[in-house]
């Protein structure tokens, strides 16, 4: 049922209906419920659409997560929908899978809907990709990630400073053999916390050994399998930092399937504070970020007429918890056993 339906049914035209059901403009009161009435008898409603088209604005956020699954994703989510809610704004929630194919996907279905803004956590780095968006007008927030040769705001973690301290905290304890499963430096979560995790042997005067590095992408089976190829590969670190919750999550498997004990025989910090985290024997220490606050803060960027320059970097904060240990004496290399399945090393 249209507008023009209503009219005809009411008996009147069809700017009286307009006014008579948005409010805006003279009807009388007698000719107001004659429109009502047939709106309801027809069960016409507005279409959300063509209104946005006419005003310019639908009200409706797009918001575009890398991993469905993933409970930090799920967090932003809530602060994001949380956020939109009290500003009377709906969301439309996407989630690639970290698939730059469904990345485009997802943002040319975001453009014909006519979102005001796309709060977006980016999979592919290129800004070619985003510009479309940008061409027509819509707002475009990103969160957690960054893409290079795109002024738009953003809101991240403060990745570095959180690796950083993650990483000194092991120094402190007299680590100095530190295993490192990172994400690729592609993505800037990845490239910023491995930049921390170096930074603090550097001041520390510690020489990092590369050959217990690794970098995987941000998926559970191939974390896995980078942490077992990273355990077996004649192991001797005393402490292991898995910088995100898949890493850890994988890190902390691997571990259990290799039969090492933490902390007694390996260290472990893992960057997110994941509730799970909390519930794991021993409960793991983890670099925490507000992560509902992320969120929130991306709804107030997507409306803001005056945005700040540069990203904004939220603070982060290390949680001990029981899962690290001073080192015990140096202990011989383990004996390499076979691989699940081939993985990188860092360079």
């Amino acid at each position: 049922m249209t507008m023009k339906d209503v009219a005809l049914a009411a008996g009147v035209g069809v700017g009286t209906v307009s006014r008579a059901l948005s409010g805006n403009g003279h009807v009388s009161e007698a000719t107001r419920q004659r429109v009502l009435v047939a709106a309801e008898a027809l069960t016409y409603r507005p279409s959300a659409l063509g209104r946005g088209l006419k005003l310019r604005r639908t009200d409706t956020l797009g918001l575009v997560i890398a991993d469905i699954t993933n409970q930090f994703y799920g967090e932003l989510a809530a602060g994001v929908l949380g956020a939109a809610k009290a500003v009377g704004k709906h969301v439309i929630v996407c989630a690639t899978n970290e698939d730059a194919d469904n990345e485009r996907e997802y943002l040319d279905l975001l453009v014909r809907q006519r979102v005001e803004a796309i709060i977006a956590v980016p999979v592919c780095t290129h800004a070619e990709a985003w510009q479309d968006a940008v061409a027509l007008g819509i707002r475009l927030v990103f969160v957690d990630r960054t893409v290079d040769g795109l002024a738009t705001p953003t809101v991240v973690a403060d990745n570095v400073g959180g690796s950083y301290e993650a990483t000194a905290h092991l120094l402190r304890l007299g680590h100095r053999r530190i295993a490192f499963l990172g994400g690729p430096t592609s993505k800037s979560t990845g490239r910023l916390r491995e930049e921390g995790f170096r930074r603090a042997h550097r001041e520390a005067g510690v020489e990092i050994d590369e050959r217990i590095l690794r970098r995987s992408r941000y998926t559970w089976d191939e974390a896995h399998a980078s942490a077992l190829d990273l355990l077996d590969d004649r192991f001797d670190a005393t402490a292991l930092f898995a910088a995100n919750n898949i890493l850890g999550e994988a890190a902390f498997m691997a571990v259990r399937d290799r039969g090492i004990r933490i902390p007694d025989d390996l260290s472990l910090v893992m960057f997110d504070d994941i509730p799970w985290s909390r519930l794991t024997n021993p409960a793991l220490t983890v670099v925490s970020q507000p992560t509902r606050d992320i969120g929130q803060r991306a709804v107030a960027l997507a409306a803001d007429h005056h945005l700040p320059e540069g990203p904004v970097v939220m603070p982060t904060h290390l949680v001990v918890r029981d899962s690290c240990r001073p080192p015990l004496p140096a202990k011989r290399p383990r004996t390499r056993q076979p691989k699940a399945s081939p993985a990188t090393q860092l360079s």
